[in-house]
């Protein structure tokens, strides 16, 4: 058995680049969020309270712990958020896509698999089509060969529906139907 890559970036190129740039986009903006609160909190203008405390703070870690732990509550705000709402955009066309194949596997051969514009998998869902058009095509096949084959049974042609049903069986086995 062969082993798989664990990062292949050729596969579904432009849809793993979707998903890191947005992934990238969110830790860009969450670690501009903390280095923002710490900015503008060390910006604060040093007050009488500042030269007082120096007797109760004995490290810097004392005066920054609160900033640390705001920012990193808001940074993780921002990764919860991301966490619940992105999922969504991968998630809803696979559900679309798969209530569409449970239909198609319940006989709706006539289905058509539909994504809006702007959601990702619309080449998942364009091959689905494509392998469902041509399982259209086989059936309207067979079932014209097999109206063929009885009609040429109607007028007593024996020969020409046998010959009929063994082009028929020989479609099913390219099928893969023995």
């Amino acid at each position: 058995m062969k082993k798989r890559k664990k990062l292949n970036l050729q596969v579904k190129k432009d849809l793993q680049m979707w998903i890191l740039s947005r992934m990238l986009v969110i830790l860009a903006l969450s670690i501009s969020l903390a280095l923002l609160i710490l900015y503008f909190f060390s910006h604060r203008e040093i007050g009488q309270s500042f030269y007082k405390a120096h007797l109760t703070i004995r490290h810097v870690s004392d005066l920054l712990l609160p900033v640390i732990l705001t920012s990193g509550g808001l940074c993780l705000l921002a990764g919860l958020a991301f966490a619940i709402f992105f999922p969504q955009k991968i998630a809803g066309p696979i559900y679309r896509l798969e209530q569409d194949l449970k239909e198609v596997s319940r006989g709706n051969f006539q289905k058509v698999f539909r994504l809006r514009r702007t959601d990702r998998f619309q080449s998942l869902a364009e091959a689905a089509n494509e392998a469902l058009a041509k399982v259209r095509y086989e059936f309207r096949s067979l079932r014209e060969g097999l109206n063929e084959a009885q009609e040429a049974l109607k007028e007593g042609q024996t020969k020409r529906a046998q010959e009929i049903l063994e082009r028929l069986e020989n479609q099913l086995q390219k099928l893969g139907f023995d």
